[in-house]
């Protein structure tokens, strides 16, 4: 079998590393989404908003990034993907609408609020859930026939994906608390880190249930995958290291730690799916070789690639540079009281 191309390989770097990006930054702010539905506290929830509010739009074009790219660079993976995933996929976009009108309709319906409320709220678990349970299906492998999807709409909904997508919810309401807690002060900052621990302590549990039913399974498609690789069980080591770390962060109350070992722990968890499914792009049937594009069409979208993404990296980075540090008084209070003449609903 030979190596996929350079052009290929490119491509497939460019999707894994924004699907890293995506999970990282969007992960902060779908865990706030998450932990926004446990308090009933307003003020609570007008910080949580505003500590997101500069940057969730943004996150989401590492979203687009990845979907376009699989689209053009590997069309037959697209197909597959799509096929595959089409309920949990429409479920996800339902959940980024939601979220996304909730931000901007909450302040301006004071009779429909507690409806945006649940709706930003749920939409958060339901984008995260549904994420998880498709890496988990990923995992377990999918069935492909002749370059085409060959399994049922629910084939997804799977004990293990099921415990993959409830690990990925609380792995992102994590990641949300790490940034409450680096980007507020007072009552809220206090409030996320009573709560770190527990969301460690749930996600190490779902993980835990999650490796049980894999043994119990038919999944030798993945084992498969690692031999030969023992060196990538490290990465599983360095994870739990970071959780660890995450708690140590926050007993100790540095601000900045815990979020940077939540990110270092899905980082590694990152790099451990990585090995487990190369080269595959679609696990375990087809690979990034058989998937890809004409060596012309990536030519081309490699030209736009090299324009295009580094403004991207360039508008993430300022935006997040330009917002940096706690919260100011007037920002946390945004969106709180509205102008007699603003025309609630």
């Amino acid at each position: 079998m030979t190596d996929p191309s350079p052009l290929a390989l490119f491509w497939a770097a460019v999707i894994a590393a924004s699907i890293l990006i995506y999970v990282l930054l969007d992960g902060v702010d779908i865990g706030v989404g998450i932990l926004f539905g446990t308090t009933r506290d307003e003020a609570k929830r007008v910080q949580m908003m505003a500590s997101i509010a500069p940057v969730w739009d943004g996150n989401e074009t590492w979203l687009v990034v990845i979907g376009a790219s699989l689209f053009a660079a590997f069309p037959a993976a697209y197909a597959i993907f799509l096929g595959a995933f089409y309920l949990p996929v429409l479920a996800m976009l339902v959940g980024l609408i939601f979220r996304g009108v909730a931000f901007e309709f909450r302040y301006r319906s004071g009779a429909m609020r507690p409806f945006w409320d649940a709706g930003f709220s749920c939409g958060s678990i339901v984008i995260a859930f549904v994420q998880g349970a498709a890496v988990g299906a990923m995992i377990r492998g999918i069935p492909v026939e002749n370059m085409q999807y060959a399994g049922g709409a629910f084939a997804w909904l799977h004990p293990f994906p099921v415990m993959t997508g409830i690990g990925l919810v609380l792995g992102y309401a994590l990641l949300g608390a790490c940034w409450i807690v680096l980007k507020t002060d007072g009552v809220l900052r206090s409030w996320s880190y009573v709560r770190i621990p527990g969301l460690v302590a749930s996600l190490f549990a779902a993980l835990g249930l999650a490796f049980v039913i894999a043994l119990a399974l038919d999944m030798d498609a993945a084992r498969n995958s690692l031999a030969g690789r023992s060196w990538a069980l490290t990465f599983p080591v360095f994870s739990l290291v970071a959780l660890v770390a995450v708690l140590a962060g926050a007993r100790m109350r540095w601000d900045a730690l815990p979020l940077t070992m939540a990110m270092a722990f899905f980082c590694t968890a990152f790099l451990t799916l990585g090995v487990m499914f190369w080269p595959h792009l679609i696990p375990y049937a087809i690979t990034v070789k058989d998937a890809a594009a004409p060596e012309a069409s990536l030519r081309f979208f490699f030209y736009a690639g090299v324009v295009v993404l580094p403004m991207i990296l360039a508008y993430t980075a300022g935006v997040y540079w330009v917002f940096r540090g706690k919260l100011h008084l007037e920002q946390q209070k945004e969106g709180v009281e509205l102008p007699s003449d603003s025309g609630q609903i």
